[in-house]
């Protein structure tokens, strides 16, 4: 039988793609922790979307941030290991969440007002996913910010990314939704 702990990571430390070892107290592996939250939010999300098609989105874009997270934690030296769409976010993958973006946005206008989350469960989960996926991208920055080589093309995903899950719960709130109270 194969254990599932190796306790490699007991001082402290957790391995990186392609070899080499980081505190699990860095920035850079709370950007990925970030990432590994927001995957599991929007499991949540897609196991109460009732739309096929926005649950398909919801799983494209998890495996999607599979792909960020291994960009974020290669080891430097070996990022030419790295191979585009499997472990190597291109600008592609950017471009195509912006389209979607754009076919969600024209099949159904956003409305110009403000929701408090929670108009439903799918929607609720869109959003917290949402705000994992903000501060995945702000602990992304600071990864780089403090030395590590964090893409444009990684931080370019997670910003659209949030875009993108804000679409989706706007259209996954229902249209009958009720703007909050401005009183």
């Amino acid at each position: 039988m194969a254990r599932i702990y190796t306790r490699t990571g007991d001082a402290g430390s957790t391995g990186m793609l392609h070899g080499g070892r980081v505190s699990k107290g860095d920035e850079l592996m709370d950007a990925v922790g970030d990432i590994d939250e927001a995957v599991s939010a929007l499991g949540l999300a897609r196991a109460g979307c009732a739309e096929p098609e926005h649950a398909a989105i919801l799983f494209r874009v998890q495996r999607d941030l599979f792909v960020v997270a291994a960009d974020l934690v290669v080891n430097p030296a070996h990022r030419d290991r790295l191979v585009p769409r499997i472990s190597l976010v291109v600008p592609d993958m950017v471009t195509e969440l912006e389209g979607i973006i754009d076919g969600l946005v024209t099949a159904r206008p956003l409305r110009p007002v403000f929701l408090i989350p929670g108009s439903t469960p799918t929607e609720a989960a869109i959003d917290l996913a949402r705000t994992v996926v903000r501060r995945a991208e702000r602990h992304t920055v600071r990864a780089g910010v403090v030395g590590h080589p964090v893409s444009d093309d990684a931080r370019h995903y997670l910003n659209r990314l949030s875009d993108l899950l804000y679409v989706l719960a706007r259209h996954s709130a229902g249209p009958e939704t009720e703007p909050a109270s401005h009183d």
